[in-house]
């Protein structure tokens, strides 16, 4: 029989919330003690960098994330469980995917394209502020998941257009230089909940509206 690969990520840019464990952690692990399923789990510290300036937090925030993935249930014998930036070969893929990604499909990223939309209403110049590494984003994105040969992508559906762009970049290299990866598919789970964070909006830690896992009772 077939094993099919699943892989997911959390950002290492802050303390995992109420809203990572009903929306990614509790899923994985559930999805891991799937028979003929090989699940790969791994912290995004590469990623943090894109949102995320101060070192400390990102290591402090890659503990506490594994420490809630392993406080589910989650079992590392069972699963390959790892650090973004202890795998080397995932930045030397990110630029041989660098070299088969035309830069309009990098235009189109939907992170990308808010930042120039609010630069754009805001009265400045386009590009204002956006570094590359918001600008590859989709790449190392791409990467992460090509790397591991990876089917299936469990993903919100705002999360849609990065597969779709991983596999035309596998796509792409396939076309050149042979039959290397997988074409990997998004994987939407319509029943796997969206919690409202304290203004209402998703519970994200961009929006600053989080209610943290481990919270004391007088924090809470």
């Amino acid at each position: 029989m077939s094993t099919t690969r699943f892989l997911t990520g959390i950002t290492t840019t802050g303390t995992p919330h109420l809203g990572n464990f009903v929306g990614s952690i509790r899923p994985s692990v559930a999805a891991s003690l799937t028979p003929e399923v090989q699940s790969f789990y791994f912290l995004a510290d590469y990623h943090a960098l894109i949102k995320c300036e101060d070192p400390a937090r990102i290591q402090r925030s890659t503990l506490e994330i594994a420490a809630s993935w392993l406080a589910a249930g989650l079992n590392p014998e069972k699963v390959t469980f790892y650090r973004q930036s202890d795998i080397p070969e995932i930045p030397e893929l990110t630029w041989l995917l660098t070299c088969v990604t035309g830069k309009g499909v990098l235009n189109r990223a939907h992170a990308y394209k808010a930042s120039v939309d609010k630069n754009t209403a805001a009265g400045r110049e386009q590009d204002d502020g956006v570094t590359a590494g918001l600008f590859m984003y989709p790449v190392l994105m791409g990467a992460d998941i090509l790397m591991f040969k990876a089917h299936k992508v469990p993903v919100g559906r705002d999360q849609i257009q990065h597969i779709e762009m991983a596999r035309d970049m596998a796509a792409s290299f396939n076309h050149l230089y042979g039959e290397h990866f997988v074409l990997p598919e998004a994987a939407i789970d319509d029943h796997v909940a969206t919690l409202p964070g304290l203004d209402g909006r998703k519970m994200s830690k961009s929006y600053d509206n989080t209610i943290p896992l481990f919270s004391s009772r007088d924090q809470l």
